[in-house]
């Protein structure tokens, strides 16, 4: 048993940059590739690391648009590039100095919103329905989270269960958690 496991990864090749990048669009194509309408209101995060890896994650899901509101760092930002690593030029991004502006825009558009908070009536991420899309998350400080003021506009409230004796993930993983189910739920080819 030892030999063939041995056997089945000395045969495994890691993948090159050019062979993973072979059949992905490029940043001259990506404007007219499908994005997944999923839009995501980063409100008052703190850290400019985190930012920038919430525009990496925002790009491998292929989400619509980040809004960038409050306090939240943006490019051209060191921090955020540094983190990001292109993914600000492949990721359309907006700031907006008042997180409620979006909210209102998106409903206005009919997009539903949700809140990534842990609130009375919250529903664990991956209960999200098809139903929901196009859908608007807010994501709220690393500390403070979401503002009841923007929950109280919101649609619903989604969670990511919590196992251990932390409440809460980094804001970045948890907004990476939740696109890339968000991405498995819409799931583009039953579009």
């Amino acid at each position: 048993m030892l030999l063939l496991f041995l056997f089945l990864v000395k045969n495994m090749k890691k993948l090159t940059h050019d062979e993973i990048s072979e059949n992905r669009a490029t940043l001259e194509t990506i404007s007219n590739v499908k994005k997944m309408p999923v839009y995501a209101i980063l409100n008052s995060i703190r850290s400019s690391y985190n930012v920038g890896s919430i525009f990496r994650s925002s790009d491998g899901a292929m989400l619509e648009k980040i809004f960038l509101c409050g306090y939240t760092p943006t490019p051209p930002k060191k921090e955020v590039l540094k983190t990001a690593l292109g993914s600000t030029e492949s990721v359309s991004w907006e700031f907006v100095k008042d997180p409620k502006e979006v909210v209102f825009r998106l409903k206005e558009q009919g997009v539903t919103i949700c809140a990534l908070e842990q609130t009375d009536s919250s529903i664990p991420y991956y209960n999200v329905t098809k139903a929901e899309f196009p859908l608007a998350v807010i994501i709220g400080n690393e500390i403070t989270g979401v503002d009841q003021e923007l929950i109280d506009l919101c649609d619903f409230s989604i969670e990511i269960p919590q196992y251990g004796i932390k409440q809460s993930l980094n804001v970045a993983v948890a907004t990476g958690i939740t696109l890339f189910e968000l991405r498995k739920i819409f799931d583009f080819d039953k579009v």
